[in-house]
């Protein structure tokens, strides 16, 4: 049988300080802890990555590069996994009636990421899936590494050199190191992740509400959350399914985030800008666009993704804003919408998702006006 090398990403997800945990505490209540955030951790990571084996305290997943075409969702999916387990381990301390030490103990856990990108072979053998070769065992020597030692983190994503070449996407600050392992020296860069998580927690939310919202969308795709997050926000992506020609051409830390601000100019007079005003990867994402035509309008949108049986449910509440009295906006909004064919680009996205993914029925499409 001919077995062909596959390129792609390859994740290890490591619960740190277990070892540690377990000694002295109550090995059933610590086994229910560990069961249940390996489970958090596979279910946050298998709508997008497949995963290949748990390993004791850790999940290893891959996912081809033909299936990751936007580098920057996995960066985000590491980023919401941690956020995950950190408010699941805070639960289990406030939550938990049990005054054992290993329930007590539990805020001691921590999360840390290992991605490189390579080659692998999937290996099967009497029916057990395995993935092998020189960049599988690479992503788990990066387990021992110097990291904690040189900054004191015991929450980071490490990436390699070719993991964030391959991710076109360069989060800062990043911390630069070179690890030597047998397989050869690895340049390696991490991202503190107790500080990502608390910028999500202090962020100040902003979001348009059903009561607020002069016109409510509702779609359904089938694909899961992040797929979908990554077909409304990858900039190449937008260019196939909207009518608009949005570029980029501000991004905080590098990246998509709040203050991001993209641009695009369609006409002689007419101009968009695009600012992202809260970011929250595969939950929701709230913008403001502002169309300047010979009359300047403000939109207000709010993008919720919401994971059903199906797939992925997409509520998007728009708030218009223009100097005309508020007896007006509402149906200058939906006006407007139709105008600028919002509605027709998202049903032109269900059948760019449908072709991407064969195996699925394009996205079926209601609105409903308030």
């Amino acid at each position: 049988m001919d077995v062909k090398a596959q390129h792609g990403y390859l994740v290890l997800a490591d619960i740190c300080g277990y070892t540690a945990y377990l000694a002295g505490v109550e090995l059933e209540h610590a086994h229910g802890i560990l069961t249940e955030l390996l489970e958090l951790i596979v279910e946050r990571l298998k709508p997008v990555l497949t995963i290949a084996k748990l390993e004791g305290d850790a999940v290893f997943a891959y996912t081809s590069e033909a299936r990751m075409p936007r580098g920057e969702t996995l960066l985000e999916l590491i980023e919401a996994t941690y956020a995950a387990f950190k408010d699941r381990v805070e639960a289990i301390r406030r939550q938990s009636t049990c005054e054992c030490k290993a329930c007590r103990s539990a805020p001691k856990l921590d999360l840390k990421f290992m991605l490189h990108h390579g080659d692998y072979i999937v290996q099967s053998v009497a029916g057990i899936h395995e993935l092998v070769g020189t960049d599988v065992n690479l992503v788990h020597r990066l387990l021992k590494n110097r990291v904690k030692e040189a900054t004191g983190w015991s929450a980071y994503a490490l990436f390699t050199g070719p993991g964030l070449e391959h991710m076109c996407v360069r989060p800062e600050p990043m911390h630069e190191q070179t690890e030597v392992y047998d397989l050869g020296e690895v340049q390696t860069y991490s991202l503190n992740l107790h500080d990502r998580y608390a910028e999500l927690v202090d962020t100040r939310r902003v979001v348009v509400t059903p009561e607020e919202a002069d016109a409510v969308l509702v779609l359904e795709y089938n694909t899961s959350p992040p797929m979908v997050w990554a077909w409304l926000n990858s900039p190449e992506k937008r260019q196939v399914w909207e009518t608009t020609d949005m570029r980029p051409v501000a991004l905080p830390k590098g990246r998509m985030s709040a203050g991001a601000r993209s641009h695009c100019i369609h006409g002689e007079n007419a101009v968009m800008v695009e600012t992202v005003l809260d970011w929250r990867p595969f939950e929701y994402f709230t913008v403001e666009k502002q169309i300047r035509e010979g009359v300047t309008m403000m939109f207000t949108v709010t993008t919720y993704l919401e994971p059903i049986p199906t797939g992925t449910r997409v509520r998007v509440h728009t708030r218009f804003s223009m100097d005309v009295p508020r007896a007006f906006l509402r149906p200058l909004c939906r006006l407007f919408l139709r105008m600028f064919g919002i509605h027709q680009n998202y049903q032109r996205l269900g059948r760019m998702i449908a072709a991407d993914r064969l195996d699925e029925q394009p996205a079926a499409l209601a609105l409903a006006l308030k």
